[in-house]
């Protein structure tokens, strides 16, 4: 995985509640087991119509908003347990999703993916979709080690919450097998003791 430390980027507002993984990537676009191409299809049936036309007024595809930021409204990823929502946000370019609430499956999967999800007070959600519909070039800091998501504009920050091992894991871009070799020398000076 990639190394996530700090983030400075602009964002997507997408102030839709309750947002499930069939949303995220309907269930006929998760024939394949690899990681890769599932961008494409993220929000399909909410980015294009029946015919594959670009839906013009779904956010994702409105040339004022980008950046590797979804900010999504309350309970995202609810709905079934399905990586490849991670794997379809991820491969679309995002690295951050700020919401009031995530469902526990769905953020397990995003952490295990170097996806990071940042879950905020219902305050400063609805400040930080309006600061975006006001300024769609307003940048928004993700800082990790820290645990703050500040809104650049104003300098107005909020703290969040993170399992301290998936921290750990993102900040030097580990999965879990990765972990384990980090802790290569511990764990042989350990074994060599016991005898």
């Amino acid at each position: 995985m990639e190394k996530f430390k700090t983030l400075t980027s602009t964002a997507i507002p997408l102030a839709i509640e309750n947002v499930d993984t069939d949303q995220i990537i309907p269930a006929r676009f998760l024939k394949a087991t690899d990681k890769k191409g599932f961008g494409a299809n993220l929000f399909r049936d909410w980015r294009y119509d029946k015919n594959g036309a670009s839906n013009d007024a779904f956010i994702l595809n409105n040339p004022n908003y980008g950046g590797s930021i979804l900010v999504a409204g309350n309970n995202f990823g609810c709905g079934s347990s399905r990586e490849h929502a991670a794997w379809a946000l991820t491969g679309f370019g995002f690295k951050v999703i700020v919401s009031s609430f995530f469902a526990d499956i769905f953020k397990g999967n995003s952490l295990n993916n170097g996806l990071l999800p940042v879950q905020v007070s219902e305050v400063f959600l609805k400040e930080l979709l309006q600061e975006l519909s006001n300024n769609p070039q307003s940048k928004i800091e993700v800082n990790l080690e820290a645990q703050t998501i500040t809104i650049l504009n104003g300098n107005r920050s909020e703290d969040f919450d993170i399992d301290p091992y998936k921290k750990t894991c993102m900040i030097n871009g580990y999965d879990d097998i990765d972990f384990l070799l980090s802790k290569r020398e511990v764990i042989e000076a350990f074994e060599l003791n016991r005898n």
